[in-house]
């Protein structure tokens, strides 16, 4: 069943991707590289029927800016009326800067 939300990826985090891809190619585990990608896929496409179940993100307290863990990966999104847009995955242990 099609979920209410659409999702979408910003740039930034299509690059998050690759970044994580290359790290785990480039230490000689791309397998793992592969399985956590696809992890995080999968913690996404959920959200299009549970778009509030993130957090807010500590750093910024913004209401539609939310989170999901997936060690050691934050997936970080904004939250629409409809759309639920990617904006960053990060190693969860490092702080996103705030503007």
């Amino acid at each position: 069943m099609p979920g209410k939300y659409t999702i979408t990826f910003a740039v930034s985090a299509v690059k998050d991707l690759e970044e994580i891809r290359t790290w785990y190619a480039d230490q000689q585990i791309p397998e793992t590289g592969e399985r956590l990608l696809g992890e995080v896929i999968s913690d996404v496409q959920r959200l299009a029927e549970f778009p509030e179940s993130g957090r807010n993100v500590p750093e910024f307290g913004i209401a539609d800016l939310r989170e999901i863990i997936h060690p050691p990966f934050r997936i970080v999104y904004r939250l629409d009326k409809r759309r639920i847009r990617i904006v960053r995955v990060r190693r969860s242990e490092r702080l996103l800067k705030v503007p």
